[in-house]
């Protein structure tokens, strides 16, 4: 199946393998979690020059550092810990991959793209019910249009479209923080919820309208410098974000639903600012009923460059000392009928995100009260590194 093939060094891994700086976390069994260096002969544990990803963040340079730290020991071969990161497999008995964040928080970024902020004002104007959604689409698009996507957040243009489109009374607050002078910066999840590749990530049993979305994630020091990214899946419900804005944490954070990995793909001399910018991150979905959904986002139709938008989580007004993640958005908002409705999950759908330059991340499906509940915190990554010396 395709998870399988997600699990294994050709399917995770970016197309140029181990030629760029791939730092992750490891689960290390009888010990607790290891930061580790992904080379082209293995898994290395970096632990005791950085026991957590914060202190690699701090770096004047992360991925010098990163290269130029002994390792304490070869954990294992990638493959075999990819393959122990399956969800049948995961064992606190098996070395696996665990999310490459620890006591950072995660952030989102709203409404970044023009297609997801259209469907935004669908979900809000259908009021969460997917039944309604298309007739509301034609009617939205018919006022709105189709491309937003030239219009520059915050500018005098955008602010024209604002007054023309509430006299049209069509004005969202999707629209406000879409092409508005504010960014809609959010929480995903806190420090250590996150979950990794090979996963199951949660859908609350109360949704019935819902989709994943695949998205570039920015690697944020202190300092607010971009040091690196990941790729994520900020799963979203649509029916009950739709039903009101103020219902965004509830629909946004919720257990096992944000999956990061399977690397940090630190800027070197191979990878940039520049390749971000230009990443085509890619979904694939299969489920159990023979059902395909393919979709990309193309990060060059972003409507606020992730510069801007790491400005406008980490700021002056804003400090995160421990570094943060912050997923860019997606254009990627999926209208595919499934059993003649739109598009909503199925339990134990596989879900692939992935781009060249990043790999993939690749998830199964279940329901929040059914994934593997979130007990290891920050308290328990303290004692554990204490245990070993490291703290």
């Amino acid at each position: 199946m395709a998870l399988d093939h997600a699990l294994t060094p050709e399917g995770a891994l970016p197309v140029d393998g181990t030629a760029g700086t791939l730092i992750a976390r490891i689960w290390l069994p009888g010990k607790g979690p290891a930061v580790v260096r992904v080379d082209a002969d293995g898994v290395y544990d970096l632990t005791r020059r950085f026991p957590t990803i914060a202190d690699i963040l701090t770096e004047a340079d992360p991925a010098v550092a990163v290269n130029a730290a002994t390792p304490s020991g070869r954990i294992g071969a990638l493959a075999d810990i990819l393959a122990a990161s399956a969800p049948d497999r995961r064992s606190e008995d098996e070395a696996h991959f665990l999310a490459p964040q620890d006591i950072q928080p995660v952030k989102a970024a709203g409404v970044t793209f023009a297609a997801s902020m259209l469907e935004r004002v669908i979900e809000e104007q259908a009021k969460g019910d997917p039944a309604r959604a298309e007739a509301v689409r034609e009617a939205v698009r018919e006022k709105v249009g189709d491309d937003l996507s030239k219009v520059e957040p915050g500018s005098e243009a955008a602010e024209e479209l604002k007054l023309r489109l509430m006299e049209l009374g069509v004005w969202s607050q999707y629209l406000e923080v879409g092409i508005g002078p504010y960014a809609e910066i959010f929480t995903k999840c806190p420090p250590m919820a996150a979950v990794g590749t090979g996963a199951m990530i949660g859908l609350r049993p109360d949704s019935d309208w819902n989709n994943p979305e695949p998205e570039v994630v920015l690697v944020i020091a202190p300092s607010g410098q971009i040091i690196g990214a990941t790729l994520g899946n900020d799963v979203n419900l649509r029916d009950i974000e739709g039903r009101s804005a103020l219902l965004l944490g509830r629909a946004k954070d919720n257990n096992a639903s944000c999956a990061l990995g399977p690397f940090i793909r630190l800027f070197d001399q191979s990878f940039g600012i520049d390749d971000v910018r230009q990443a085509v991150v890619t979904l694939l979905l299969t489920g159990t009923d023979n059902f395909r959904m393919e979709g990309a986002s193309s990060m060059s139709e972003i409507s606020r460059d992730p510069e801007a938008l790491a400005n406008a989580t980490l700021s002056s007004a804003h400090q995160y000392p421990d570094g943060a993640f912050l997923m860019c958005g997606t254009m990627f908002a999926p209208t595919d009928l499934r059993d003649g409705e739109g598009f909503t999950h199925k339990l134990d759908d596989v879900v692939e995100i992935a781009t060249p330059t990043l790999g993939r991340l690749a998830n199964k499906v279940t329901t929040t009260d059914k994934a593997p509940p979130w007990t290891f915190g920050v308290r328990d990554l303290i004692r554990s590194l204490a245990a070993r010396g490291l703290g």
